[in-house]
């Protein structure tokens, strides 16, 4: 397991128990997100990140926030 990305999560049952190829990273469901509570979700998808914030914007409830590092790292 990767110690600064300990997992991925994708809403699509198929991908979920599996692994993100070459990392060795899990893909695990959202429920995870939920019960661990991080201070930042990093956004890969650059293209779907308004979706992903208003999908998850649970997060922020807890303080959380969410970073995407393309083009430009920035904390949203």
């Amino acid at each position: 397991m990767n110690r600064y990305v300990p997992y991925v999560v994708d809403g699509n049952p198929a991908k979920q128990g599996k692994c993100l190829p070459g990392s060795r990273i899990p893909i695990v469901a959202e429920e995870r997100l939920r019960n661990d509570r991080p201070d930042y979700v990093v956004i890969l998808p650059r293209n779907l990140k308004d979706e992903i914030v208003t999908q998850l914007a649970y997060v922020r409830e807890w303080g959380g926030g969410f970073v995407t590092p393309i083009p430009m790292a920035a904390v949203l």
